[in-house]
């Protein structure tokens, strides 16, 4: 899809179109959770362009598509307009993402407490991104309050912030630097 015109002047009045025309406040829950989800993929971008070409960072390339088809579903009032294909996540992905974490899981060391997050610049990234993925996940589930929104879309994003857990302890175990455990000082 070639893009011709990137202002169109039609949300000057705090109002957008959501997929099949449906005008909405830009306040609205669903804008809420679709851009959340939106500012996330950016994050990842992020983190895509600090990581080395390889495994991961491919993998997240692959995320940041999955998360396009989220925002479609998201932005689509099932009320008024039916899905389109690209609002669908294709079969297998939330499975895909549990194999990754597993497989990031059996090759780390067994640590016990909460970690704050940092180490690396990159693991701190990942560390932002998975609480942006979570904010997503609340965003998505208020919207379920109100909205058709297919249970795959927010066990994905659901998962996704573990993934993103496991690889910004991953990222720091490459590297060599130990994670900070938190202490608790209220004794």
């Amino acid at each position: 899809m070639k893009i011709t015109k990137v202002y169109t002047r039609t949300g000057d009045q705090g109002e957008t179109s959501l997929v099949g025309g449906v005008r909405i406040k830009k306040s609205h829950i669903r804008l809420e959770a679709y851009g959340t989800v939106d500012e996330l993929s950016a994050h990842l971008g992020l983190l895509v362009a600090m990581l080395e070409t390889g495994e991961e960072h491919d993998f997240l390339i692959r995320v940041q598509n999955n998360l396009f088809n989220v925002c479609t579903h998201l932005a689509t009032d099932q009320s008024q307009t039916p899905l389109y294909p690209s609002a669908h996540l294709a079969e297998g992905e939330i499975e895909l993402l549990e194999k990754r974490i597993d497989e990031i899981m059996q090759s780390l060391p067994e640590r016990q407490g909460f970690v704050l997050p940092g180490g690396t610049t990159t693991a701190a990234q990942a560390h932002v991104c998975r609480t942006v993925c979570r904010r997503a996940e609340r965003r998505i589930a208020a919207l379920t309050e109100e909205a058709q929104i297919a249970p795959e879309m927010q066990q994905y994003v659901n998962r996704l912030s573990d993934y993103l857990f496991v690889l910004a302890k991953i990222i720091n175990f490459n590297a060599g630097k130990s994670e900070i455990v938190w202490q608790n000082v209220c004794k």
